[in-house]
């Protein structure tokens, strides 16, 4: 399959480790589906909007959606609910770029305004079928501490919430909770707040040709 990606695998290099852990060749036990469904997540929303400038580029977009859709059923499963998520991301990035790129005319251009707001409705109620799909990934790497699996939970949560969102926001500093804990995504990496008070900083972490972890250390109260 993989002479399918061409170069597209160089850009989704987790495609490649995760299915070779898939099949129990990887031998590092932090590595987890959770945490490679989440840089799958965030490869594939950093190279969409680096192509999101031209018309033109809309066959590479599409390669980055059927890429992205590979990685998920790598992961989770097959998701009919997550493929569908990004098909309608996808379409509605080209309708936007249309729409902001090229002259259309009113009538058109009012059609596109009510398909945007009908694709935006799906995405709603897709969004909490596919957050059940994905609670059911490991997320916590034999020997890891919690804490590490917290992060994951959390920091999916955010990218799932953020994914096509309705409106452009800033997705820095955005927060959620879980169990007593409080994950916070700054774009970079995240902070993980304990009901103790101590305060971990989490980064995502890739090992070539085997998958992708997330590993948490103390900086202090």
């Amino acid at each position: 399959m993989w002479y399918l990606m061409g170069t597209m695998v160089k850009k989704y290099l987790p495609l490649l480790w995760l299915l070779i852990s898939l099949y129990g060749c990887s031998t590092n036990t932090s590595l987890t589906p959770g945490a490679a469904l989440l840089s799958g997540m965030q490869q594939y929303e950093s190279e969409m909007q680096s192509s999101d400038n031209s018309v033109g580029r809309w066959p590479e977009r599409q390669r980055l959606a059927g890429s992205f859709k590979t990685i998920v059923v790598a992961t989770l499963g097959s998701s009919r609910e997550f493929n569908r998520l990004v098909d309608l991301d996808l379409r509605k990035r080209e309708f936007s770029i249309t729409m902001r790129q090229t002259s259309v005319q009113a009538d058109r251009l009012q059609e596109m305004k009510e398909e945007i707001v009908r694709m935006n409705n799906e995405i709603s109620l897709l969004k909490p079928v596919v957050k059940a799909q994905i609670a059911t990934l490991p997320v916590l790497g034999e020997g890891q501490p919690r804490v590490e699996g917290i992060a994951t939970i959390g920091m999916l949560d955010l990218a799932l919430e953020s994914f096509s969102a309705n409106e452009t926001r800033d997705v820095e500093g955005r927060w959620t909770q879980v169990d007593q804990y409080v994950v916070t995504d700054l774009g970079s990496f995240a902070t993980v707040r304990a009901p103790d008070g101590h305060t971990f900083r989490c980064n995502i972490y890739s090992v070539a040709d085997e998958g992708s972890g997330v590993r948490c250390n103390p900086v202090g109260r």
